[in-house]
């Protein structure tokens, strides 16, 4: 097992499988195309699954894929098909915009595929283009609809700031209570490209929580499952769920599983933290499966105990988020 210094056992695996994107969400990218890491630096799929075969051999059983955005990444179903063909892992899941969704679905359910996450932040088009700077609000929306209808477990992912959550409460509200489709709000992180994060633009979870209530109807808590980050709510007639990921007021650190492996191959014990290990150096030399292995457990050795940004200790990662994996 994976079991770091503070007895936090790591089951949850994030892969990026790429830095590019087909939006430029304002937290998370630059206006402008980036510099994105050259192709030959980006692993293969042949290098990720060799890499998730042993994290799963020292207990990981939750792999989740993201980006950028992973399904502008050629093929994608290939790399899933194999995902789910590997012994003794539970769950392969996917994190996606959802501006691709609708017409990978078929291959994607083809290759195994039960569970995505689709990050949305506005459900009226003007919004949408102003928070991704691009736009396909209703090509989203088809996509949700399509894998829903398809027997996915669909969640909707949505980033908590002030001047645009707070504009789409009613919104959202009704939309989960139309759809049954949990819809879970993630305080704004400074990861963003422009380095625009402050503060004041964090929209905290029990803001939004009583927005809900108050203009919708009461939110009743449900019990915690497990090591999720996220704090889940009811409405009171039991028709439709909200949650709220509260990284930034109330960090769940103690509770952490998971680890992170960047689309060029480095390991990230932390969201906030920097790269703590070179997995395609050993990839792409003669070592051996055990080396990795030990490779993996070292990081996990090194995590510390929160992610810092509630003290001065803080330091804003050098990566922002389209090239950490989300």
């Amino acid at each position: 097992m994976l079991i770091d210094r503070f007895g936090r056992a790591h089951r949850s695996l994030r892969i990026s499988v790429t830095d590019r994107c087909n939006l430029r969400c304002t937290y998370c990218m630059p206006e402008s195309t980036p510099d994105y890491q050259p192709r030959q630096e980006i692993l293969t799929f042949e290098e990720i699954v060799r890499f998730t075969k042993i994290a799963v051999s020292l207990g990981v059983d939750d792999v989740r894929l993201t980006g950028g955005e992973p399904l502008v990444r050629s093929q994608l179903h290939r790399l899933v098909e194999q995902l789910v063909a590997i012994d003794g892992l539970r769950k392969v899941s996917l994190t996606t915009n959802g501006v691709l969704l609708k017409e990978q679905l078929p291959a994607l359910l083809a290759a195994g595929l039960r569970f995505v996450n689709v990050s949305l932040d506005a459900l009226d088009e003007e919004t949408f283009r102003s928070a991704t700077r691009r736009g396909g609000l209703a090509k989203v929306l088809d996509a949700i609809d399509a894998a829903k209808q398809a027997g996915m477990l669909v969640k909707v992912n949505s980033i908590a700031m002030r001047g645009l959550t707070d504009r789409q409460i009613l919104a959202f509200g009704e939309f989960a209570r139309r759809t049954n489709i949990p819809i879970r709000f993630i305080e704004f992180m400074p990861l963003d490209s422009d380095g625009n994060w402050n503060t004041s633009a964090v929209l905290s979870g029990d803001e939004i929580i009583e927005m809900f209530s108050k203009q919708i109807r009461p939110l009743v808590p449900l019990d915690r499952a497990g090591s999720s980050p996220s704090a889940d709510y009811q409405f009171d007639d039991g028709v439709g769920t909200v949650g709220v990921i509260s990284s930034v007021t109330k960090p769940f650190c103690q509770s952490c599983d998971r680890f992170r492996l960047t689309a060029d191959g480095q390991l990230r014990n932390c969201l906030f933290g920097e790269d703590s290990g070179d997995v395609r150096a050993l990839l792409r030399s003669d070592s051996t499966d055990d080396a990795i292995g030990q490779l993996i457990q070292n990081a996990i050795a090194q995590k510390k105990l929160g992610h810092g940004t509630d003290d001065l200790t803080f330091l804003r990662p050098s990566r922002p988020m389209h090239a950490i994996g989300g």
